[in-house]
């Protein structure tokens, strides 16, 4: 699988919200908060409704980002690496996030109920 480029991966670490659409059935982008390790682009869920944009994506993976006009198809993960990586994506809510009205929901988000829905997107070519 290809990596993201560099006009995407730019837009992520800039923009506060992205827009993303889990499945193959929605058809319209949901804002949410996304953060880059590594150049690998992250988000977790806030909310835990069954048809949240988590969920969708662990029964169908493909879906789309939307950075400006910019629309990139992808396939969505639970990322299987260790503490230390859902550590540092922690920290990068932390550092992009943790603002001024933003800081109640920055500091929710690297809750372990929040941490166990973090979901990895790879671009699809």
């Amino acid at each position: 699988m290809a990596d993201f480029d560099q006009e995407t991966l730019a837009y992520i670490r800039n923009n506060n919200l992205i827009g993303i659409k889990a499945g193959s059935e929605r058809e319209k982008f949901l804002p949410i908060w996304m953060v880059l390790v590594d150049d690998r682009i992250f988000a977790r869920s806030w909310g835990f409704g069954e048809r949240s944009w988590y969920n969708t994506f662990l029964t169908d993976a493909y879906g789309q980002i939307q950075c400006g006009d910019k629309v990139t198809a992808i396939r969505a993960s639970v990322p299987e690496e260790d503490e230390s990586l859902q550590d540092r994506i922690s920290q990068a809510y932390l550092d992009k996030y943790d603002k001024g009205e933003n800081s109640f929901y920055a500091s929710g988000i690297i809750k372990p109920e929040h941490v166990a829905k973090t979901m990895e997107f790879k671009p699809i070519e």
